[in-house]
């Protein structure tokens, strides 16, 4: 049964209880009977709110009652405005602190009366004598770029709702490339997966912005060898807003979303982002228009690549027995194939990219995507990006396939796929010992025997209270490589020596006549 409210059930009791005080016996048990029903009472309880006598409710407010007037609402307004307009709770205890303040200063002249009403207020009496005047001072409240009603207009489309959909239906996730630090501004990846046949597209994003990815989003249509029909994403606001849904809905697309951190829900698109996107890009960081226009050379030739001569696996069916999970997928096919082997693919589809298909050379777009790589890895690496070449040095075809049979032997083929070399650590803290070094330096040039602690000591002695002991492994470290450097320079003193010695065996001297 639906619960009626407190407010429905006393208006229950004041329409039926001049009814049921009026009846017979036998009418105020059918009464009673529907009034149970209805408020879900118990009937003793039922009774003895119908048999009693309501007084009429006396409506504004209850004379006799107010204890805090005007006076000492308008000297609470000053003291609100006086502390930066606390909230009840946090104004309370300030109260006496800013009476005697203020008093003190002559600011305020509050009779006896009205200090103590204002010392013995609650904090929620505050807060209801300073009502109208919070709310001539309240702004509202700002939704959110994806808002409560712009995400209920687009509907939850989870992992298992894909029920072998046509070429055209895809997931789309964006793929930051910020490096270690997510810090200012970087380049990103805008990534489209079909979900019937695995085409991926892929383009790169100078900023994260829904109109620039509207933009890109309609170049990618013109490239995709299907119409674009369904569109879902995750509840990033870059997809969730005004303009993403208004341009979806202009093309007759079907606009979804995933639920919210369940990245399940968009495994398709997001097993693409591991095994192409960074894949090809890896993870260092990529800014700038440069970067950026080197990120679609390398895009241009990887969709070729990737579509028509890379195959995938495509999960069949999946059974759970108990803990144990069964999967079976269908033989690994390229995208390309998976299209043309779909019936709903229109024959000029299926013409169109068997004739794209004849005219493409594998090792000519492997190529293009290894120099695309290599202007990556150089601007991300380079110190000053504007220094580095427009154009990488392109090997010709021919060298590039001789080198294929040798590259395996120094690993990792892909430019991207080496870590970006870390720079080395410096010092983080200042230095204690920089009023002293050229010191220490002179000591050691003059006594090369001497160890760290005897430096320190005599350090120590010279001046007393200013190098404690906790110094010994800093200055151990600056010994270390004092010597260091002295050996290599006897060492190579000794080397020079002797080279010039080779040279001119015969010494020069002086014969008398």
């Amino acid at each position: 049964m639906r619960k009626v409210s407190m407010a429905m059930r006393a208006e229950l009791v004041e329409a039926v209880g001049e009814r049921y005080r009026s009846a017979d016996r036998e009418s105020k048990g059918r009464v009673l009977d529907e009034f149970v029903a209805v408020t879900g009472f118990h009937r003793k309880h039922a009774m003895r709110l119908l048999r009693a006598q309501r007084s009429g409710k006396v409506d504004g407010a209850r004379p006799g009652r107010r204890i805090y007037d005007e006076a000492v609402r308008t000297a609470l307004v000053v003291l609100w405005e006086s502390s930066d307009r606390l909230c009840g709770k946090r104004l309370r205890p300030l109260i006496p602190i800013l009476l005697e303040a203020m008093e003190r200063h002559g600011h305020l002249d509050v009779a006896p009366d009205i200090k103590t009403k204002l010392t013995t207020m609650s904090a929620a009496t505050i807060d209801r004598a300073l009502r109208e005047a919070k709310a001539g001072s309240r702004r509202p409240r700002r939704r959110g770029v994806a808002g409560t009603e712009l995400r209920r207009s687009v509907p939850i489309r989870t992992f298992d709702d894909w029920d072998d959909p046509a070429p055209g239906y895809v997931e789309a996730d964006l793929v930051s490339h910020s490096g270690p630090v997510a810090k200012g501004s970087f380049a990103w990846t805008f990534t489209l997966t079909d979900i019937a046949t695995g085409w991926t597209e892929c383009a790169p994003l100078l900023v994260r912005e829904q109109t620039v990815l509207v933009a890109v989003l309609a170049e990618l249509r013109a490239l995709m060898p299907f119409p674009l029909l369904g569109f879902d994403t995750d509840n990033d606001s870059v997809f969730i807003n005004e303009t993403v849904r208004d341009y979806c809905a202009a093309g007759g697309i079907t606009f979804t979303r995933c639920r919210p951190y369940r990245k399940n829900d968009q495994a398709w698109v997001e097993q693409k982002n591991g095994s192409i996107v960074r894949r090809l890009v890896g993870y260092r960081r990529f800014e700038g228009l440069s970067a950026t226009a080197a990120l679609a050379d390398l895009y241009v030739a990887a969709r070729l690549f990737v579509n028509f001569f890379q195959p995938s696996f495509k999960l069949a069916e999946k059974r759970r027995d108990g803990a144990r999970i069964q999967k079976r997928y269908h033989a690994p096919a390229t995208p390309y194939q998976r299209l043309l082997n779909d019936p709903r693919t229109s024959d000029a589809t299926r013409t169109r990219l068997t004739e794209i298909f004849s005219g493409l050379d594998p090792v000519r777009l492997l190529r293009d995507i290894r120099a695309a790589q290599q202007r990556l890895v150089a601007l991300a690496d380079a110190a000053n990006p504007s220094m580095v070449c427009e154009k990488s040095n392109t090997p010709s075809l021919e060298a590039f396939l001789s080198s294929l049979r040798t590259v395996w032997q120094s690993g990792d083929a892909r430019p991207t796929a080496s870590d970006e070399p870390k720079p080395k650590r410096g010092r983080r803290r200042p230095d204690p010992l920089i009023a002293v070094t050229m010191q220490l330096k002179r000591w050691f040039e003059e006594e090369p025997w001497r160890t760290g602690r005897e430096l320190l000591e005599k350090l120590q002695a010279e001046q007393p209270g200013d190098y404690p002991d906790g110094l010994l492994r800093t200055v151990q470290r600056r010994l270390k490589i004092w010597r260091s450097e002295q050996a290599c320079a006897l060492v190579f003193a000794r080397s020079s020596a002797a080279f010039r010695a080779i040279e001119d065996p015969i010494p020069h001297t002086i014969v008398d006549a």
